[in-house]
């Protein structure tokens, strides 16, 4: 299977995208963990895909993406087509900002959290499909509503390249923690007839989070 663009597999994706999946709720599991509380602050969701995940209690959340098909999939007003590296809001504008799941379609990762320390005022939460996911020969993909399987390019810059580019973005990193296949993901493999596949892949690490804080 020959990977897909991201902006085609987005396209194709986006109809279904709604449906949650192991890693998305892996991801969803590693931002309540590490992401620091949203009430009354001023939220960026840069990657947002189709706006699902936009804090409620927030003074204000808007949400940036690549795919002008993946913000129509969504129902939320405050998202923008925009690409992460070119963030269209001014310096210090944003007290949390979440990338996640994203950073792995961007070849440069030094561009990408430069832009992002730029809009920054204190935190940053990213979370990347782990390294030790693609050594054991995972993919990051999906299926159109058709039922047909993509795999969506990705580049792997590994835990240690993710803190080196944000450090000298200018970033400290605050946490680390890992999503790993177990029982909170168990029911995804069984509705995939991949039972088998599960207990071969219990303890591996699927998605890597990190929180970031500027000085």
């Amino acid at each position: 299977m020959s990977a897909l663009d991201p902006r085609e597999a987005y396209r194709l994706w986006a109809p279904s995208y709604a449906n949650e999946t192991a890693i998305s709720a892996l991801d969803q599991d590693l931002a309540l963990a590490l992401s620091p509380p949203t009430a009354g602050k001023h939220v960026l969701d840069a990657g947002c895909g189709i706006g699902r995940r936009l804090p409620q209690d927030a003074a204000l959340a808007v949400g940036i993406d690549a795919s002008p098909e993946m913000l129509a999939a969504g129902t939320n007003a405050r998202t923008a087509a925009a690409d992460l590296r070119a963030l269209p809001f001014a310096d210090r504008s944003f007290d949390v900002i979440w990338c996640r799941l994203v950073l792995g379609h961007v070849p440069d990762l030094h561009h990408a959290y430069r832009e992002l320390a730029r809009v920054c005022r204190a935190h940053l939460l990213v979370s990347d499909f782990h390294s030790g996911a693609v050594a054991a020969g995972h993919t990051r993909s999906f299926r159109d509503p058709a039922g047909r399987a993509h795999e969506v390019e990705h580049h792997c810059h590994g835990e240690a390249g993710h803190i080196s580019a944000a450090q000298k973005a200018g970033f400290i990193l605050v946490a680390r923690q890992d999503g790993s296949v177990g029982p909170s993901i168990r029911h995804f493999y069984e509705q995939a007839g991949r039972l088998k596949t599960y207990e071969a892949d219990v303890g591996l690490a699927l998605v890597a989070g990190f929180a970031f804080r500027r000085p």
